[in-house]
C-alpha cells in the first residue's frame, strides 16, 4: 500500500503463512481472519505528512549498541528509511538491504543524506547482519527495534507469532525530511515491489 496524505488505514494482524523458500518476503495474508484474539487494537499506520514519532532505537558499535534517539537522528536532514520483517531472511538479504546499497548514489544525488535499515531484531544482529554484507554505517545505518516499540507505535506491526516468529515490521520504506514522512510505501502480504530502493529512487 502507498501511503497517501489524509489516508486513514487502520494496522491489523493478519493470518500468515509460510512459503517455500522460509525467507521474509513468503510471509502473505491468507485471511482477514485475525490469528490471535488478544492483541490490542493497533493504532493507526502513520501516514505522508506525519511527523516521526519520538523513540529510542540502537545501533550495533564495536564498543556494543548505542541509543538512537529518533528525534535526532531524523532532524535537519534526508533519510531514506527501509524497513524489513527480519535479518539475514533471503529476500531481505538477496534483494531489499543490497538494493539500496547499489542504488545509494542515485539516492544521494536525489538529496538523500542517509539510508537506514530497520528491523525488530536486537542490535547485535543487525549489526552482525552489516558485516555479513561487508556494510559500514556510511553505507546504511542499521536501527535495531528491539522490542517493537517504535513499529507498534508506527502501527506496522507483522504478527508472525504462529510461527515462533514474534511481532515483526512489515516491509515497507519512508522518505524522511526533517522528521517528516514525505513518501511512504508499504507492501502487501508478502510482496517485495513498492519499498524496493528503485521505487523509492523514481518517487524522488
Amino acid at each position: 500500500m502507498i501511503g497517501a496524505p489524509g489516508a486513514l488505514r487502520k494496522a491489523r494482524a493478519v493470518t500468515i503463512t509460510l512459503g517455500e523458500g522460509y525467507g521474509c518476503a513468503y510471509l502473505t495474508e491468507v485471511g482477514a481472519r485475525a490469528p490471535f484474539t488478544d492483541l490490542p487494537e493497533p493504532p493507526m499506520t502513520i501516514q505522508i505528512g506525519d511527523r516521526i514519532p519520538s523513540a529510542t532505537l540502537s545501533q550495533g558499535t564495536p564498543e556494543g549498541p548505542r541509543p538512537v534517539h529518533t528525534d535526532e537522528f531524523f532532524k535537519g536532514r534526508t533519510v531514506a528509511l527501509f524497513a524489513v520483517p527480519g535479518a539475514f531472511t533471503p529476500t531481505c538479504s538477496a534483494r531489499h538491504l543490497p538494493g539500496y546499497v547499489d542504488n545509494k548514489s542515485a539516492l544521494a544525488d536525489k538529496g538523500v543524506d542517509v539510508i537506514a535499515c530497520l528491523s525488530v531484531n536486537d542490535a547485535f544482529v543487525m549489526n552482525a547482519w552489516a558485516e555479513s554484507q561487508s556494510l559500514t554505517p556510511d553505507d546504511v545505518v542499521m536501527l535495531a527495534d528491539g522490542s517493537g516499540d517504535f513499529t507498534r507505535t508506527l502501527g506496522l506491526v507483522l504478527d508472525a507469532r504462529g510461527f515462533g516468529m514474534g511481532e515483526r515490521s512489515q516491509r515497507y520504506s519512508m522518505l524522511v525530511k526533517d522528521g517528516v514522512v514525505t513518501q511512504l510505501n508499504i507492501e502487501q502480504g508478502g510482496e517485495f515491489k513498492v519499498s524496493s530502493a528503485e521505487h523509492l529512487l523514481a518517487q524522488l
